[in-house]
């Protein structure tokens, strides 16, 4: 059966917030959990230790812990940081650049998202590494997906980012603080007053993107629920979901109940709006209906 995992959360919430979120994922139907910051070094409300108490008791409810790292390197103390990370010795990393992959040196380890897998030789390559999954990068089809399943290396698994708001690009510049007339280094952390994020929209008011400090999202979230068992055939080990400000128990528990091929309580699926246009190699923010591929 496939395995269910719960991505780092990739907004920026308060440490309290973020120790009783967790709290309650101990008691979800999730397999594995990503731990750790992702998007910007300046979001300090805690500490490596502190994630490390929080990776120890997700262990001991029967979860697999991995420590997850910041998609761009911008400083010296970024870089000394990320070695901690890798040099942790108790949990596996998820690589997402190639100096996190450098610095793991050969141990067990997540291509995350963020790498170019591209191609059979880009999946050869973090194998060799050490490699024990890849997460397929957003703006890939199924299609595509079904040729590198064909080509994937023996002891290699395969993650598919689920549901969330797609992480689609990194920027130097702080979005967040310059929609506030902020410099970066004085941001006053305004991300923390945007749990999801901040929507940007079109001014016909569709929503394009979402702005998340240095990050840029996609303005819905991918859905791949009715998708499920084209992944299952697809061989797809784990499925990704992104933790979200309310209800991502509600949705763990729906994508939970489809990979055991139950009825599934779609809540409050069945009435936001979502996209899923990738997956069928097209346009990402497009819509097809659920499982339907139309």
């Amino acid at each position: 059966m496939m395995r269910l995992s719960l991505g780092p959360i990739q907004y920026f919430w308060p440490g309290q917030r973020v120790r009783e979120f967790y709290a309650e994922v101990a008691d979800w139907p999730v397999d594995i959990v990503y731990l750790g910051e992702t998007v910007c070094a300046k979001r300090r409300q805690l500490r490596l230790q502190d994630w490390l108490v929080i990776a120890d008791e997700l262990e001991a409810a029967g979860k697999e812990v991995v420590l997850t790292t910041l998609a761009l390197m911008e400083a010296d103390s970024e870089l000394s940081h990320l070695r901690r990370i890798c040099d942790n010795g108790d949990f596996k990393v998820e690589a997402n650049d190639m100096g996190a992959v450098r610095l793991i040196n050969g141990r067990p380890f997540v291509a995350g998202p963020h790498l170019n897998s591209y191609n059979p030789s880009a999946l050869e390559l973090w194998r060799e590494f050490g490699a024990v999954r890849w997460v397929m990068p957003m703006e890939l089809s199924a299609d595509t997906l079904a040729q590198l399943q064909a080509a994937r290396p023996e002891g290699l698994q395969t993650e598919v980012f689920a549901y969330g708001h797609m992480p689609l690009s990194f920027s130097a510049r702080c979005f967040t603080a310059r929609a506030h007339d902020l410099p970066k280094d004085r941001c006053e952390f305004r991300c923390l007053d945007y749990p999801e994020g901040m929507a940007l929209k079109t001014q016909d008011s569709q929503e394009l993107f979402v702005i998340n400090g240095i990050q840029m999202q996609s303005g819905q979230p991918v859905n791949l629920l009715g998708e499920v068992p084209q992944m299952r055939e697809l061989g797809v080990d784990v499925l990704r979901i992104s933790p979200r400000a309310h209800g991502t128990e509600t949705i763990v528990n729906a994508f939970d109940a489809a990979r055991r091929g139950q009825p599934v309580d779609l809540g409050p699926l069945e009435r936001e709006e979502w996209c899923n246009g990738y997956w069928y190699g097209d346009a990402g923010m497009s819509r097809k209906e659920l499982g339907t591929g139309n």
